[in-house]
């Protein structure tokens, strides 16, 4: 038995279907499908996986944690997962909740075209909470995909079966994009909300010496502020302001620099030491960026 205090590093295919009695039909990618016949350990599981994994619950009764984020997630629920991440895994005693995972080596997609694109889904890193609820045909959809790679994997390979596996992989993930797309759509009110306390705060670290005593913030900073991870975060603010995170912060720093240099008078070296930089060579090039003159000629051209 497994240590709930003990991790459990997975590093192939065939170790996590021995872990729950999966068949290993191809070691670098399978398709793990639990429902009352599959054996659960009796105490918490804490992994950590070597491979993309991505799962459609269906039921309730399992609980993931993700950091210090825990999820009791409800039915018709996408979860997914990237290499390195450390994942708790419990489910409710007597309980036997259905899911089905797609899970693939990155060897499997190693020197292909979705190797190259894989880092544009994002949201492998989001955490538990920021899971994807399905709508009842969005599942259909996704369960359709998964079931063409299963019968795929289950047909006598030839010459098109990779091309075929990797095909309907993508096409998965693309799907996903689109229904989180939805979910960031339909959440328009919640997203503003956090757009504003985002701008609250980056206004409160700017101006109230934070910078000056800690540096620069990053979008971690601000992500955990409002209790989301970095990327989901960055593709919100992305969505809902048409900049990034990181461009946002910079923006406001841009701004409180012009109101600093204009009615403030501080010179150069407190404007870049009130704004976080350690070097005010660094804050010229940065302003420099943005507005195609100096900090000084700024303040000379103002004056006139």
């Amino acid at each position: 038995m497994i240590s709930m205090n003990e991790i459990l590093q997975i590093k192939s295919i065939k170790q996590y279907n021995d872990l729950y009695g999966f068949d290993t039909i191809n070691p670098l990618i399978t398709i793990a499908n639990f429902d009352e016949n599959v054996k659960h350990p009796e105490e918490e599981l804490v992994i950590t996986v070597d491979f993309y994994a991505v799962y459609l619950k269906e039921t309730k009764s399992c609980t993931i944690n993700y950091g210090k984020t825990k999820y009791d997630y409800d039915d018709r629920t996408i979860v997914s997962f990237a290499p390195g991440q450390t994942i708790g895994i419990s489910v409710d005693k007597g309980a036997h909740p259905r899911t089905i995972g797609l899970i693939f080596h990155p060897e499997f997609i190693r020197g292909t075209e979705l190797a190259k694109k894989i880092k544009k889904y994002n949201f492998f890193l989001y955490e538990s909470n920021e899971a994807l609820h399905l709508s009842p045909e969005e599942r259909i959809i996704v369960l359709n995909i998964i079931n063409l790679i299963k019968a795929e994997l289950n047909n006598k390979i030839d010459s098109h079966s990779k091309t075929l596996i990797l095909t309907n992989i993508e096409l998965l993930l693309d799907y996903c994009l689109r229904f989180y797309d939805r979910q960031f759509n339909t959440r328009n009110d919640l997203n503003k909300g956090v757009v504003s306390k985002f701008e609250t705060l980056v206004n409160d670290y700017l101006d109230s010496g934070k910078a000056e005593k800690n540096g620069i913030p990053s979008v971690k900073y601000f992500a955990d502020k409002v209790f989301l991870s970095a990327n989901y975060f960055g593709d919100l603010i992305k969505r809902e302001t048409g900049k990034t995170a990181k461009e946002y912060i910079q923006l406001k720093t841009l701004a409180m620099a012009k109101e600093w240099l204009l009615r403030e008078n501080r010179s150069v070296t407190q404007v870049s030491e009130g704004l976080g930089f350690q070097y005010p060579q660094h804050f010229i090039r940065f302003f420099k960026k943005y507005e195609g003159v100096t900090p000084n000629q700024y303040r000379m051209q103002k004056q006139d």
